[in-house]
């Protein structure tokens, strides 16, 4: 079997990846609560990012709302907004 991982960290396949998209995950923060994943290093986000494609979901999780700030997601989507308004 050839498992692409996404999240060294934590072990993560693109195929959870996917599976948790198809669960309702729409944003690497959701990803992220139901995996863990892009919650170490953060490295991993951006390909979680590629994965669920950009504007894929039209359900959105409220700013400030629901689940816990996870840092690492955070900063790379802050960064990610910087590079798509630049």
């Amino acid at each position: 079997m050839n498992r692409v991982y996404v999240c060294s960290c934590f072990g993560i396949t693109e195929a959870q990846v996917k599976q948790h998209a198809a669960d309702g995950a729409c944003t690497p923060r959701q990803v992220a609560s139901a995996c863990k994943a892009g919650t170490d290093c953060g490295s991993c986000v951006r390909r979680i990012q590629a994965i669920l494609g950009r504007g894929a979901c039209p359900r959105r999780e409220p700013a400030g709302q629901g689940r816990p700030v996870l840092a690492a997601v955070d900063a790379v989507e802050a960064v990610a907004a910087l590079d798509e308004a630049a």
